[in-house]
């Protein structure tokens, strides 16, 4: 096999593997496992014997070493499902070759153009060949773009007898995109000491703190009666919740926040005029800020509630993840390891922060340490989703670079 890891991406991104945060199986869409037993089957055709996908929709795999001497086994990870916010099935990828700078208006789609003022790193990419979708779908290189590298540089690996590299662990998780990408991952049968997803944008990029998160689930039992008899008496669960939403800070919004500023966000609500149900995700940095957070929220209900005599409410607080630098910082080999393999794949390396979470979040709280690797996509989750074929190339010589420097330095 001889394929470049553009000829795999252009492969994966066609297959729709959309994950459905209402499904209650693993994994939540059984269409994942099509990318799965695809991805098996060239692990196989590589040389990697082991290469199976479970019942869970997990893909794993193993490259044998190379050295005598122990080396830490460290793994590499991306996740197979797309998200849910937007249309997966039917991709049809363009490219645009040889990028001469500019707006990129979609062909399927004309009202859909990707912005060079929306995406400032497309003034890095002249010259190259970026890969988008026809404005129809979205592309899905959030995360078959880390997919594809982690293939392509196990291929490499192993047709290269002469680099030099101890036990490397591949894994692909499914239902990433909805907060399972781990629930059902066996770490015994992995059996890695260290792990990198490969899942970030932009190149040369590396990413040890993320977000810590919560899911907060606010009730409210209203007070229903005939509204021609409800003078003095109806409490209104809907305009309960209303008044709850119209009260949150809008300094504390997604919409006005950036940088290591957390947020409180609304995803849902549903009700009637007797019960009503509000949905909220709660970001921070740190746990104390994330705490300060839903403490204020349920000030602001009881502030609410209180004009509301006959009406109660529930407030649950569901914790999603933790900000994964606690655990990394116990490990400064894994990030200086690939701080050196992004120098040596001649970028510049940066180091940052995550305003969300992948599955190296909740992978760190497991034993298994795990930072984030760029990928190269931009513009995720939506039509407008692009990506440079010179950017995933240089992810795959990151990923060859940083299996010889665990080697090199144990």
């Amino acid at each position: 096999m001889t394929d470049t890891v553009t000829d795999r991406f252009l492969r994966y991104v066609v297959i729709d593997t959309q994950s459905d945060p209402t499904s209650s199986t693993q994994p939540s869409t059984d269409k994942q496992k099509n990318l799965g037993r695809m991805l098996v089957e060239e692990l196989l055709a590589i040389g990697l014997s082991d290469a199976h996908l479970d019942e869970h929709g997990y893909v794993y795999a193993t490259i044998p070493s190379k050295v005598d001497k122990p080396v830490p086994v460290i793994c590499f990870c991306s996740h197979m499902d797309t998200a849910p916010d937007f249309t997966g099935t039917n991709v049809k990828p363009q490219i645009v070759r040889s990028y001469s700078g500019g707006d990129i208006r979609l062909s399927g789609d004309p009202q859909q153009i990707i912005r060079v003022g929306d995406n400032p790193a497309l003034n890095d990419q002249i010259g190259n060949d970026i890969i988008t979708t026809d404005g129809t779908t979205l592309l899905g290189a959030d995360d078959k773009a880390g997919i594809a590298e982690i293939m392509t540089a196990a291929q490499i690996l192993v047709d290269n007898p002469d680099i030099k590299h101890g036990t490397i662990k591949i894994l692909f998780t499914p239902d990433e995109e909805i907060g399972r990408g781990v629930d059902k991952v066996d770490l015994e049968k992995l059996g890695a000491r260290f792990a990198y997803t490969m899942d970030g944008e932009t190149a040369g990029h590396i990413e040890d703190e993320t977000f810590s998160a919560d899911g907060v689930e606010i009730t409210i039992q209203g007070v229903a009666i005939h509204p021609g008899f409800a003078k003095g008496k109806m409490e209104n669960a809907i305009k309960i919740a209303g008044e709850i939403i119209s009260r949150l800070p809008k300094n504390l919004a997604p919409e006005t926040t950036e940088g290591r500023e957390g947020f409180v966000h609304p995803t849902g609500v549903t009700g009637s005029m007797e019960k009503a149900a509000l949905n909220l995700i709660v970001r921070d940095f740190n746990d104390d800020g994330l705490a300060a957070k839903e403490a204020l929220l349920e000030r602001i209900i009881k502030e609410v509630m209180a004009d509301y005599p006959g009406s109660s409410y529930g407030f649950k607080v569901k914790p999603q993840y933790r900000n994964m630098k606690a655990i990394l910082d116990r490990h400064p080999e894994i990030i200086d390891n690939a701080v050196e393999a992004i120098r040596r794949a001649g970028m510049e390396p940066v180091r940052g922060s995550i305003r969300g979470g992948t599955d190296g979040s909740r992978l760190s709280f497991m034993s298994l340490p795990c930072p984030n690797i760029f990928a190269g996509g931009h513009a995720f989750h939506s039509p407008l989703e692009w990506v440079s074929r010179q950017d995933m190339e240089k992810a795959v010589k990151t990923i060859v670079e940083l299996a010889k420097i665990w080697e090199e330095r144990a």
